[in-house]
């Protein structure tokens, strides 16, 4: 039996680095570099236009990190950084894919990395490469979901993808409170007036302003992603109403 076609043309996923951590503590896991490359590569040869901003929690978790050690800007400063190298990463992997994948960072970083230029992005996701958008929106005090959806904005994404632990948007912590009950559809406000902690307010303004829904879902579910580009109802869909 043939598998659906997508049903969308061009997404943007969100990942946590701290998803990339090995459960013994080493900042970057192989296997799960390695199997989430064979997912992202699976979409991108169905024809899917992918852009992925990959956090870098898993090496450096901005000021917070050292104990007040250091300021607020020079934290995230070295967090922007932290996500090249998670970025660097999953290009080499989806490369021993076989897959074209590019790394455009907010600022320059030095000759293995492109400086983001839109007209740019936009032209390598039509010749079919997957782009890696790194350093966050380039400035201190944004997230990595507020860049992430910047990004899905500028490249006119039809979606955005929020890869998690969990099956989608509960209404309270599931590992901590087993009855929690999940949403399968939330709307921008309700999201926000309640709460819910699917992204910073920031980041859901974004999506809500631009028209981008957001899909919250298991990354850890094997095919999760194929089925979400197909149009599958996987996890919690974050959407305007009315």
């Amino acid at each position: 039996m043939t598998e659906a076609a997508p049903a969308f043309r061009r997404v943007l996923l969100k990942l946590s680095g701290e998803a990339l951590r090995a459960a013994g503590g080493d900042t970057l896991d192989a296997g799960t570099l390695t199997r989430l490359a064979a997912e992202v590569a699976e979409v991108a040869r169905e024809g899917v236009q992918l852009g992925l901003v990959i956090g870098g929690g898993n090496i450096f978790r901005g000021a917070a990190s050292l104990g007040g050690a250091l300021d607020r800007v020079s934290g995230d400063q070295m967090g922007m950084l932290a996500t090249v190298i998670n970025a660097l990463a999953m290009q080499a992997t989806l490369g021993g894919r076989g897959v074209d994948a590019r790394v455009m960072t907010a600022f320059p970083v030095g000759s293995f990395c492109e400086v983001f230029d839109r007209r740019a992005a936009l032209a390598h996701l039509d010749a079919g490469r997957v782009l890696l958008f790194a350093g966050g929106t380039g400035n201190p005090f944004f997230t990595t979901d507020s860049a992430a959806a910047l990004r899905a904005a500028e490249i006119g994404a039809e979606l955005m993808l929020k890869a998690t632990k969990v099956d989608g948007v509960y209404d309270a912590d599931p590992v901590r409170h087993p009855e929690a009950r999940r949403f399968d559809r939330l709307s921008f406000d309700e999201a926000l007036a309640r709460g819910l902690g699917v992204m910073d307010a920031t980041a859901l303004v974004l999506c809500r302003d631009n028209g981008i829904p957001v899909r919250v879902f298991n990354l850890f579910r094997p095919g999760a992603l194929g089925a979400v580009v197909r149009g599958d109802a996987v996890g919690t869909l974050v959407e305007s109403r009315g």
